[in-house]
């Protein structure tokens, strides 16, 4: 494998910090041209310390004279940048091979459509970019030649339980692959067994207290809600060609088993490991090999049992939402999103209730709009005209 260039956007987020945990385990294989951070620029600063990226990019300019001033004498090679458009620059920029698409919400998915329209091969760990622009986005996968892995630990389950023939096209149709059904694992959050009518008074310190997996507030939250395996359902019927009557979701508290793919002959493949993300994006870094991630196998005899559950659209509306949007358009899909990253965002800075995430969503999809997706920048219209109802909705919903 030739010396990689990587960018990683959000190298301060846990897939970001995750990522470059595994270019340290492989320095002849990787090296870093570009990190990102939205607002951790002290992490930043020593992450340029240590990998001594070509570029840094964080959001404004006041943090970009920070960071100049503070490695200016300590890493005087690397170019400070801030904004956007940078980061739209190092997602595209030549030298690079592979971009971490890692920046959470709509913000990432700029960057990441420029790495895909530049041919990178491109880790997509920012769900957006699919949800909010998925005809979009793979139409300029593959115009413009680029590889596409995903990051998300189920559907990189899944990618690997499918056949080689299919990853190596990474399109098809899949019962052509006798692939009869996509099994979607979530564990179903912290609020599983909570009864129903207590739902609303959950704080956000509660929502944020995953089980079994180490993320960020808005994914923790998404995973309470189990919007997070909404948008993945989204997600995989664009990553994998698939219909949404080909995708079933399972909940198994567990997370030992991560996606599973049920074949016509009766066969179902699983992936298996740890909840610790390293895993999936080692495997995406250095595709079609493997190697080291810094994951320890698992133990079989230690695991007690394995459960699998149908999910409860009444405890979990959220994620009838998310399908139901799918079955609809596009442009539900796109509503949706922008109306969960405000409605999340309302909750966790303690202004609307936990089920009020729900009720604001479903408000926004009910309302709908008169923008139709035909490129980019409606997809940006019509996410602010979702992000604007939403806030409206949480407004009315406050007290």
């Amino acid at each position: 494998m030739a010396l990689q260039q990587l960018t990683v956007l959000g190298a301060t987020g846990s897939i970001g910090v995750s990522t470059l945990d595994v270019v340290r385990r492989h320095p002849e294989h990787f090296q870093v041209y570009a990190l990102s951070s939205h607002s951790r620029v002290a992490e930043l600063r020593q992450l340029v310390l240590e990998f001594r990226p070509q570029v840094a990019v964080v959001a404004t300019a006041e943090q970009a004279t920070w960071l100049q001033r503070e490695l200016a004498e300590l890493a005087p090679a690397t170019q400070i940048a801030h904004g956007a458009d940078a980061l739209v620059d190092i997602a595209s920029a030549p030298e690079v091979d592979q971009v971490m698409a890692a920046i959470v919400g709509a913000a990432g998915l700029l960057p990441t459509l420029a790495a895909a329209k530049t041919g990178k091969r491109v880790l997509l760990a920012n769900k957006e970019s699919l949800v909010s622009a998925g005809q979009l986005f793979m139409d300029a996968v593959r115009e413009h030649g680029a590889e596409l892995l995903p990051i998300d630990s189920e559907h990189n389950a899944i990618f690997q339980c499918l056949p080689a023939q299919w990853q190596q096209r990474q399109r098809g149709d899949l019962s052509a692959s006798g692939i009869s059904k996509i099994l979607l694992t979530g564990s179903g959050g912290p609020f599983r067994e909570t009864p129903i009518a207590e739902l609303t008074d959950k704080t956000p310190a509660q929502a944020v207290a995953h089980p079994n997996w180490s993320m960020g507030q808005k994914i923790s939250v998404d995973s309470a809600t189990m919007m997070n395996k909404g948008l993945e359902f989204i997600e995989a019927c664009w990553l994998f060609d698939a219909k949404p009557e080909q995708i079933e979701v399972v909940l198994h508290p567990q997370s030992v088993i991560h996606s599973m793919v049920q074949y016509t002959d009766g066969s179902v493949l699983a992936q298996l490991g740890q909840p610790d993300m390293r895993t999936p994006i080692a495997h995406a870094m250095l595709f079609p090999n493997r190697g080291t991630s810094g994951v320890e196998p698992l133990d079989f005899a230690s695991i007690a049992k394995l459960e699998f559950l149908t999910p409860d659209f009444d405890r979990y509306p959220c994620l009838k939402l998310a399908i139901d949007a799918c079955h609809d358009s596009q442009e539900a899909c796109t509503l949706l999103n922008a109306a969960n990253e405000v409605s999340v965002a309302q909750f966790l800075a303690g202004h609307i209730r936990f089920t009020d995430i729900a009720k604001v969503n479903g408000e926004v999809m009910m309302r709908g709009s008169d923008i139709r997706i035909a490129s980019i920048d409606d997809v940006l219209a019509l996410d602010q005209h979702g992000r604007a109802m939403a806030q409206q909705c949480c407004t009315a919903n406050q007290g």
